[in-house]
C-alpha cells in the first residue's frame, strides 16, 4: 500500500472515530460540556440542553459561568487560574457535588466529574454532569417514610405491650378482687371483726375495682379501627420496600432478588402498615443469612385466587421447631436483641386487613414468611392505623 493509501486509510479511521464520538456525545444520558483554558464552551451535548434549558448554539464560545450560580462562577475562575499556574488539582479527576443554574435562574445540585485532554489547540476540560434532583427527592421520600415507619413501630410496640400487660394483669387482679369481696361479705356478716379491719377490707375492694377499670381503659386504647386503605400499585410499592430495607445495610443487600408477577391487580390496603410488615420480614431474612457463605433472599409477589401472596424466602438455618409455635406471640422472639414484637405486630396487621402471615420452613433449608392479603377487601375487615395488635382473653 502506497503512502496515499495509508493517508486515506488514516483519514477514514479518523472519520469513523469522530462519528462514533459524536454519537456517544449526543446520546449520553449525562450532560457533557467541553471548555478551553479560558473557560469558553466548545461543546454542549443534548443532555446538557435538557438539563439547563439552553440550546448549544446559545452557549458555544460563551463563558461556562453562564450555567453556574454567581458564587460558583467566581470560585471556578480561581480554580482554573490556580491549576494552570501551579498544576494543583482541586476538582480535575475528582467527582464532587456542586450547584448549577438553569436558564430560568433555578439553582439545582449536580454531580460533576472533570477530565483533561491535551490538543493542538491547547488544554481542554471535559465535564460530565449528572442531575442529582431525582436522587435527592428519592432520599428525602425514603427518609420521611423511614421516620414515619419508626414512629408507627414505636406506637405499635406500646399498643402491643399495653394489650399484653392488660391481659396478663386482668386474671390475677380478678382473682384478688374475688378474694377480697368474699372476705368483705364474711366480715359484714359477722360482728366479731374489728371495725377498722372491715373498713380496710372495704377500701381494698374499692382499689381493686379501680385497678380493674384502669386495665379496661388500657384495653380500649388498642381497639380495632377501620383501615386507612389506599390504592397501591404493587410493583412500585415493592421497589420502595426494597430500597428502605437496604437502608443501613453495609453489604448493599446485593443478594436480594425480587420476582413480581406481571399484571397484578391494584391492592387496597394501608401502605404504611403493609410496608412495615415487608421491611420487617426482609430485615429478618438479612439477619438469618448473616453467617451463610452464599447468601440468598427472595421476595416474590403473585396472585393466588382472590389473594395476593408476598413471600420472603431466605437460605438461612430456618426456624427451630421448638420456637416456631410461639414465633408470632408478643415477647416471645428468639433474637438476643429486641422484645419479640415485630412478628406479632405484623401478623396482627395482616389479619386486621383480612389476610394472614405464616411461617413455612423449607425442606432444603431456610424459611419462608408468607403474607397474604385479599385483592378485594370485605367491608367488615378492620385494621389498627398504628399497626398494633390486640390480645384475646
Amino acid at each position: 500500500m502506497g503512502q496515499d493509501g495509508v493517508i486515506e486509510r488514516e483519514e477514514e479511521n479518523a472519520a469513523v472515530s469522530e462519528a462514533r464520538l459524536a454519537s456517544v456525545f449526543d446520546t449520553a444520558a449525562d450532560g457533557i460540556v467541553v471548555i478551553n483554558e479560558r473557560g469558553q464552551i466548545l461543546a454542549f451535548n443534548k443532555a446538557c440542553e435538557q438539563l439547563f434549558g439552553y440550546e448549544a448554539a446559545d452557549l458555544l464560545g460563551r463563558d461556562v459561568s453562564r450555567i453556574m450560580p454567581h458564587h460558583y462562577a467566581s470560585q471556578h475562575k480561581q480554580y482554573m487560574h490556580n491549576y494552570i499556574s501551579t498544576g494543583e488539582k482541586k476538582i480535575i479527576g475528582i467527582g464532587r457535588e456542586v450547584q448549577a443554574q438553569h436558564k430560568d435562574g433555578t439553582v439545582f445540585p449536580i454531580e460533576l466529574s472533570v477530565g483533561e485532554a491535551g490538543t493542538h489547540f491547547g488544554r481542554q476540560f471535559i465535564g460530565i454532569l449528572r442531575d442529582l434532583r431525582p436522587r435527592k427527592a428519592m432520599e428525602d421520600r425514603l427518609s420521611k417514610t423511614q421516620a414515619q415507619l419508626l414512629h408507627m413501630t414505636r406506637i405499635s410496640a406500646l399498643d402491643e405491650m399495653g394489650a399484653a400487660i392488660a391481659h396478663e394483669l386482668n386474671q390475677p387482679l380478678t382473682a384478688v378482687l374475688l378474694y377480697l369481696q368474699s372476705v368483705s361479705r364474711k366480715a359484714n356478716a359477722e360482728d366479731s371483726l374489728d371495725p377498722l379491719i372491715v373498713d380496710v377490707i372495704g377500701k381494698a375492694v374499692r382499689e381493686a375495682e379501680r385497678a380493674s377499670e384502669i386495665i379496661q381503659r388500657m384495653r380500649q386504647l388498642v381497639e380495632k379501627k377501620a383501615p386507612e386503605r389506599q390504592t397501591i400499585q404493587v410493583e412500585e410499592f415493592i421497589k420502595t420496600c426494597v430500597e428502605m430495607a437496604e437502608l443501613g445495610s453495609s453489604d448493599g443487600y446485593a443478594y436480594l432478588h425480587t420476582n413480581v408477577s406481571t399484571e397484578l391487580p391494584m391492592l387496597q390496603a394501608d401502605p404504611v402498615q403493609i410496608r412495615q410488615i415487608l421491611i420487617n420480614l426482609l430485615r429478618n431474612a438479612r439477619e438469618a443469612v448473616v453467617d451463610v457463605p452464599q447468601k440468598k433472599v427472595f421476595l416474590s409477589v403473585s396472585r393466588i385466587g382472590d389473594t395476593l401472596e408476598f413471600r420472603v424466602t431466605d437460605n438461612g438455618p430456618g426456624v427451630p421447631e421448638e420456637l416456631a409455635g410461639n414465633l408470632f406471640r408478643a415477647f416471645s422472639g428468639a433474637k438476643h436483641k429486641g422484645v419479640g414484637l415485630g412478628l406479632a405486630i405484623s401478623r396482627s396487621i395482616a389479619q386486621n386487613h383480612g389476610g394472614d402471615l405464616r411461617l413455612e420452613n423449607n425442606k432444603d433449608g431456610g424459611a419462608s414468611f408468607v403474607l397474604t392479603l385479599p385483592v378485594e377487601p370485605k367491608d367488615e375487615d378492620t385494621v389498627e392505623p398504628s399497626g398494633s395488635a390486640t390480645t384475646e382473653d
